[in-house]
């Protein structure tokens, strides 16, 4: 059994640099990952996961959904925060209490006081799905942070910095693993290596679910 309990156990540690103005709070969110998880699929109830479609016509290999006061979308008309799921046309899921207070803690062990979330964009990655990297810039209020949560299978975390050209550093991300940047790093460039095949955990198997939350105006 203790091998197991390894699995589901990732003690919290003091907030780790990996840039300016950028933390990774290991194990922050493990002790209530079964609640947010269960909060999560209520979400995924209302607003199913689906993989949208670039401004270019790609499809994305992440499965995406949102809840809050705004979602995150793209089509063809362009990258954007929506205050109804495109889908059903009804508005998005509200943010559960569990998000919400987890995010606004959080930004303030990671030096953000009052940090507020309008949207949680909640990706499902699958084996060999990625995230390129790319800049969160469609938010008005660049002043906030970004506070993204990983729950189940690990991944390898890939943060750069100003421009695209910048050698991304590789973090290794697991189940409660909370990243926070904003100031400096706000808009540094960042995405996720494809999971890989052996990748799984006991909550959720071969799959990795991000939690990103982020005030928009």
């Amino acid at each position: 059994m203790a091998g197991t309990l390894d699995l589901f156990e990732h003690e919290p540690g003091p907030p780790e640099p990996i840039a300016e103005g950028a933390y990774l709070l290991r194990g922050f969110a493990t002790d209530i990952s079964t609640q947010l998880l269960n909060d999560l699929q209520h979400i995924a109830e209302a607003a199913p996961f689906r993989h949208q479609v670039t401004p270019g016509g790609y499809s994305m290999s992440v499965a995406m959904t949102s809840c809050g006061e705004l979602g995150w979308v793209t089509d063809k008309r362009g990258y954007r925060y929506s205050p109804v799921d495109p889908q059903s046309n009804q508005p998005w899921p509200a943010l559960p209490e569990s998000f919400e207070q987890l995010a606004i803690d959080a930004a303030a062990t990671a030096g953000y006081p009052q940090f507020s979330a309008q949207s949680c964009l909640i990706n499902r990655y699958e084996t060999g799905a990625r995230m390129a990297l790319h800049q969160d810039k469609d938010e008005q209020d660049l002043t906030a942070p970004i506070v993204s949560v990983s729950l189940g299978a690990p991944i390898s975390f890939l943060f750069g910095g100003p421009t695209r050209s910048h050698q991304p550093a590789r973090v290794k991300i697991e189940h409660g693993d909370v990243l926070v940047w904003g100031g400096p790093s706000r808009l540094f460039f960042h995405g996720v290596a494809p999971l890989g095949k052996r990748a799984d955990h006991p909550l959720t198997g071969p799959v990795r679910y991000n939690l990103t939350f982020r005030k928009v105006l």
